[in-house]
């Protein structure tokens, strides 16, 4: 896919994205936060419930652990854990920032809350040095290329994608083909 550029409205922008998504953190639904050991588990659980890619439950209490900084959890009033996003600066390119994967309790949905996960993270990227965001997605997966789309419109940043990971890359022994993988890359963000 091409390239495209997506402008804000000027410098004042970014101030108004900041205080939308301050606002939106402390909304009554949930609580954005870094996530903790204790949430390794259960984000493990809500991958499989929200139907990813699902890694071992070790893998998610690790990422709890090491990746912390660069990952975000969603709990609501109650304390249960109804999103995540997790990512981390890729070690080759410290300027860039992967994001690993994306998930919304069933039960949220149709609340913005992957958007305000992402934005959340997005907030704290500069001041990590990253300027720049990336993901892999399938060409079926609307709903993500619209939430990075959307988000690259709002940080007025340019918006990639190009071919990544194709049907041959992934194992064929898993009883399912896994579909390839565009890359999309957004920036550079201020």
């Amino acid at each position: 896919m091409p390239q495209q550029r997506f402008h804000s409205a000027g410098k004042d922008n970014a101030t108004t994205v900041r205080d939308r998504s301050a606002a939106l953190e402390g909304a009554g639904d949930v609580t954005l936060v870094s996530p903790s050991l204790d949430d390794g588990r259960h984000v493990w659980r809500l991958a499989r419930a929200a139907g990813l890619d699902v890694n071992s439950p070790y893998a998610y209490v690790l990422w709890c652990r090491d990746f912390a900084a660069t990952s975000v959890v969603a709990h609501d009033d109650s304390g249960v854990l109804r999103g995540f996003v997790t990512g981390y600066t890729r070690p080759d390119q410290p300027d860039t920032y992967f994001l690993w994967q994306v998930a919304v309790d069933p039960g949220f949905r149709g609340r913005r809350l992957a958007r305000r996960m992402l934005d959340h993270v997005g907030g704290r990227l500069p001041s990590l040095g990253i300027r720049y965001l990336e993901a892999t997605v399938t060409a079926d997966n609307a709903a993500s290329r619209a939430l990075f789309a959307s988000f690259a419109r709002t940080h007025g940043a340019d918006l990639a994608w190009t071919p990544l990971f194709e049907r041959a890359h992934f194992p064929d022994d898993t009883g399912e083909p896994h579909e390839p993988e565009e890359l999309v890359r957004i920036g550079p963000l201020s």
